[in-house]
């Protein structure tokens, strides 16, 4: 069967993944770097941040029509949904993971470890017992255009903050630790490395820890490496198929690490997320413009557990 020029099939299996009809579809355009896509399945809209512009912008599906939802954001970035539906934020300005409660205030999740201000906290995800984990680089505080130009009060890594109200470092041996998502069975923690914005010979990859049942990582072994830029956020399927980012498009590896396939985006990809009526609607932010595909695949989401 031939595909359209959109797709790179590199492993058969990703002819499982995709439709041969279904079209790249360029939703809007108008963002500086559009980051951090949510989809919020209650309201049939996608959230995401638009960084260097200080903004959330909100694409409705019912109208496919682009508004802003929150102006200024704090500069945030990565967006999530907790089990009640509330909206989880990264943001680089306020160096802190905030809550937007149903009543649309915000509450301060996390902005402090052992009394040390956050970095910039970059991405986020909750798992099934309401935890939350999140990474925290340096990108909002290294200048003004993601953030405020100020001085790091320790190092770059990858946190947790239980359903509890504790707060533990889970990882401390990255550059940059970025995008991160879990296994469908939560088994796994996958968190991409970065490095390579900083320093030329910079990690660029994906690392997969286990989950100890402590919430402890440990064993994280590279997953894949980068071949066309870095990876820098990216979500999993409910058959553990991983659609990341990447300078070039998307690409998506298998559990066992192999790379499927390529969707080409004429953008530079910062994030993907899943969504739709079946969680089989592809939400890519790429650079300036945001773009849609639908797979033949689903998206895990926490909402549906």
């Amino acid at each position: 069967m031939k595909y359209p020029d959109i797709y790179t099939v590199e492993d058969e299996r990703f002819t499982r993944l995709i439709l041969p009809n279904a079209q790249l579809e360029h939703l809007w355009s108008g963002a500086r770097w559009c980051e951090g896509p949510v989809h919020v399945p209650a309201g049939r809209y996608l959230l995401f941040s638009d960084i260097p512009n200080d903004r959330m912008l909100r694409f409705d599906e019912t109208d496919q029509r682009v508004s802003v939802f929150r102006q200024p954001a704090r500069f945030s970035n990565g967006n999530t949904l907790d089990r009640e539906g509330r909206l989880i934020s990264c943001e680089h300005y306020s160096r802190s993971l905030t809550r937007t409660e149903h009543d649309g205030s915000l509450t301060v999740l996390a902005e402090r470890f052992e009394g040390r201000r956050f970095n910039s906290p970059n991405d986020v995800v909750v798992s099934s017992d309401g935890s939350i984990w999140f990474t925290d680089p340096s990108y909002g505080i290294d200048s003004d255009y993601e953030g405020g130009l100020r001085e790091a009060e320790m190092g770059c890594h990858v946190y947790r903050l239980g359903p509890e109200g504790r707060l533990t470092r889970v990882a401390d041996d990255f550059d940059k630790p970025n995008g991160l998502a879990f296994s469908p069975d939560e088994r796994h923690l996958y968190i991409a490395d970065t490095g390579a914005t900083h320093h030329p010979d910079g990690p660029r990859h994906i690392r997969r820890f286990r989950v100890n049942n402590d919430h402890t990582l440990s064993d994280g072994r590279l997953f894949a490496e980068c071949d066309y830029g870095i990876f820098d956020g990216f979500r999993i399927d409910t058959s553990g198929n991983l659609w990341t980012s990447s300078s070039e498009g998307v690409h998506c590896h298998a559990p066992d690490a192999t790379l499927l396939g390529r969707i080409h985006v004429p953008e530079t990809i910062a994030n993907v997320a899943f969504g739709g009526q079946y969680r089989n609607r592809l939400f890519i932010c790429a650079s300036t413009s945001l773009y849609a595909i639908y797979l033949n695949t689903r998206g895990c989401s926490i909402l549906a557990g």
